[in-house]
């Protein structure tokens, strides 16, 4: 495709800022749209954002809250919550030109559907170009410009490894892919797992229960993936193995947050939640699809129940303490 000069990105919150700002360190035209008036004017007034205190805006990026304006560019950055995602591709596709990449940064799966973010834009934006971005990465790492490498995969290997390129900072290292279904798979399933990570170090249970469940969550993210397509070795890779060491072991990760409040006695829904944690959305519709093609899952079933409150913490602990002795695989 022709060279990626003019990059909008949907969505002001933290990861969006971020993302906005190495594709302006990178070089690129940016316009950063976002919906909420308030933080829109916080943005294009202060040149800073609320998410990301101490962070300075680049003087390239422009802010808008016009989405034909945002519509108007080489490839676009989809960064709204996973259950937003087809109410702003929708009014996205009424500007957007044929061909235009839309990058789907969101970790999730739509809740009713169980669609994936690039069969949402497939579906919304029939003329534009599905394409996915996932990986270890901390939006306050990103926009500080520290070292970060994450992937970024496309139906078309050329576009793949163009977009890679346009967004390509230095700092910030986006390896290309096709294998599209694997990387969002990857970071979809490890926010369920990263929030069972939380649980295990919220209830004190050690550093060697995090490990065995890491790996055992790892070994079902493997399992769902296969069933959907995705390669194995996108799963080792930095969307699947890299992001869940990242979120299993950190409290910057939200997921991981509100396992370790859930883990510490709290309740599904109070105020230690209200950052957006994407697994308790995608948890149950994660377990939905598994049960469909008959996935075993017990570590994802468990974190669902928890946040169902049809099991308790301790409980579910138990179940997965006792199931019936196998071989690894």
């Amino acid at each position: 495709m022709s060279s990626i000069q003019k990059i909008s990105v949907l969505g002001g919150g933290a990861w969006g800022t971020a993302l906005a700002q190495t594709c302006a360190r990178a070089g690129r035209d940016v316009t950063l749209w976002e919906y909420d008036a308030k933080n829109a004017a916080h943005l294009a007034d202060r040149r800073e954002s609320v998410f990301l205190p101490d962070v300075k805006l680049e003087k390239s990026i422009a802010v808008t809250r016009e989405l034909p304006a945002a519509a108007k560019a080489d490839a676009i950055l989809l960064v709204v919550p996973a259950q937003a995602m087809r109410s702003v591709i929708l009014a996205l596709s009424r500007a957007v030109a044929k061909g235009t990449p839309l990058i789907a940064c969101a970790k999730g799966i739509e809740h009713g559907t169980h669609k994936f973010m690039t069969e949402i834009v497939a579906e919304c934006a029939p003329q534009a170009m599905p394409a996915i971005l996932s990986g270890p990465s901390f939006a306050a790492d990103v926009a500080r410009g520290l070292p970060t490498a994450v992937t970024i995969a496309a139906p078309d290997a050329s576009i793949a490894e163009a977009l890679a390129h346009a967004i390509n900072s230095g700092t910030f290292r986006p390896y290309h892919s096709t294998d599209v279904r694997g990387v969002e798979l990857g970071g979809a399933t490890k926010n369920v797992l990263a929030i069972a990570a939380g649980i295990v170090t919220g209830r004190g249970l050690g550093a060697s229960a995090l490990a065995a469940m890491t790996t055992r969550g790892f070994a079902e993210m493997v399992r769902f993936g296969k069933a959907f397509g995705a390669k194995t070795e996108t799963m080792m890779g930095l969307s699947g193995l890299g992001d869940l060491i990242l979120t299993c072991g950190t409290p910057q990760s939200r997921n991981f947050s509100c396992g370790v409040a859930l883990g510490k006695g709290e309740k599904p829904g109070t105020a230690s939640h209200g950052k957006l944690a994407e697994g308790v959305f995608t948890a149950p519709v994660l377990l939905e699809m598994a049960r469909a093609k008959k996935i075993e899952m017990p570590i994802s079933a468990a974190v669902a129940a928890i946040l169902a409150e049809t099991m308790s913490v301790d409980a579910a602990i138990e179940s997965l303490l006792t199931r019936p002795l196998k071989s690894e695989e």
